[in-house]
C-alpha cells in the first residue's frame, strides 16, 4: 500500500471515516503519521470548543468573585477553588461516573456518556475555572488611575466595564490566558486514557499514539511523532493569540508591549 493510498484509508480514521480496521502488522512510517494526525481532529475539536465557550464563562466568574455580593461572589470562589483544587484526570473519572448514573434515569443524557460531549463538558468547567483566576488577578490589577478616568468622564456600570475595565483586563490577562488555552490542548490527551471510552476505536492522536506503540513494541516513533503533532499546535496558538494580543496592544508604545510567551505548566 502506498503512502497516498494509506493516506486515503486513515486519515480520518478517528472520525469514522474510511478503513474501519487498523493496521496490525507491517506499520509504516506513514501510517504512524497519518494515524496519529487523524486523531489529532478530536485534539482540536475539544481545545477549540472548550476554549472558546469556556472563555466566556470565565469572564462571568471572574467578574462574579470580584462583585462586593456574597451571593455572586462565593459561588464563583468554590467553583474556581473546586476544579482548580482537584486533578483533571479524576475529573474526567468521576464525570463519566455521574454521566452514566445520569444515562440510566433518561435516554435524554445518554450523549453525555460519550466523549464528544461529556469530556468536553469537563475541559470546559476546567478551563473556565483556572481562566477565571488569571482574569480575576487582572480585574484586581488595573491601574487606579484608569479607573478615576473612567469615573471623571462620567463612565458607570456597564459603561465603565465595558469601554474600560473589561479591555484593559484583556490586556493585562492575555499573555498568561495563552499558556492556559495551550495547556489545554495539551491535557485533551487525557480524554481516552480517563473514563471516556474510545467508541470502534474513534479515539484522539494519544489513543492511535499507545495503539501503535503497543502492536509494534517500540515507544519511540508514535510518541515523537505525537510531540511533533502538539509542538506545530503550540506554534498555531501562540501565532493567532499572539496577533490578539497585538491588537490589545495596538495603542501602547512598543517599548510597554507585553509579547506573548509559552511557559509550560509543569503541575496542573
Amino acid at each position: 500500500m502506498s503512502c497516498f493510498e494509506t493516506i486515503q484509508d486513515y486519515a480520518f480514521r478517528s472520525l469514522g471515516y474510511g478503513e474501519r480496521l487498523l493496521p496490525r502488522s507491517d506499520f509504516t512510517l506513514c501510517e504512524h503519521f497519518t494515524l496519529i494526525g487523524s486523531g489529532m481532529i478530536w485534539n482540536i475539536y475539544y481545545g477549540v470548543l472548550a476554549v472558546v465557550t469556556g472563555f466566556f464563562l470565565a469572564n462571568l466568574l471572574a467578574v462574579a468573585k470580584n462583585s462586593n455580593s456574597s451571593w455572586a461572589r462565593k459561588p464563583a470562589e468554590w467553583f474556581i477553588f473546586l476544579f482548580r483544587g482537584s486533578p483533571l484526570f479524576i475529573q474526567f473519572f468521576f464525570a463519566y461516573s455521574l454521566f452514566l448514573n445520569l444515562k440510566s434515569v433518561s435516554s435524554f443524557f445518554d450523549p453525555l456518556s460519550s466523549a464528544w460531549a461529556g469530556a468536553l463538558i469537563v475541559l470546559f468547567l476546567n478551563t473556565a475555572a483556572y481562566s477565571a483566576e488569571i482574569f480575576y488577578g487582572a480585574l484586581q490589577s488595573i491601574p487606579r488611575g484608569d479607573i478615576e478616568a473612567a469615573d471623571a468622564y462620567g463612565l458607570t456600570g456597564w459603561s465603565r466595564f465595558r469601554k474600560v475595565m473589561w479591555p484593559t483586563t484583556m490586556r493585562l490577562a492575555w499573555p498568561a490566558y495563552t499558556n492556559e488555552a495551550i495547556f489545554l490542548f495539551h491535557a485533551t490527551t487525557l480524554v481516552f486514557v480517563s473514563g471516556f471510552p474510545a467508541w470502534r476505536q474513534k479515539g484522539d492522536a494519544l489513543y492511535y499514539a499507545k495503539y501503535l506503540a503497543d502492536k509494534t513494541f517500540n515507544p519511540f516513533v508514535p510518541y515523537p511523532i505525537l510531540a511533533f503533532y502538539f509542538i506545530l499546535l503550540t506554534l498555531v496558538i501562540i501565532f493567532f493569540f499572539g496577533l490578539i494580543n497585538k491588537r490589545l496592544n495596538r495603542h501602547l508604545p512598543q517599548s510597554q508591549r507585553t509579547k506573548v510567551k509559552y511557559k509550560p505548566n509543569l503541575m496542573r
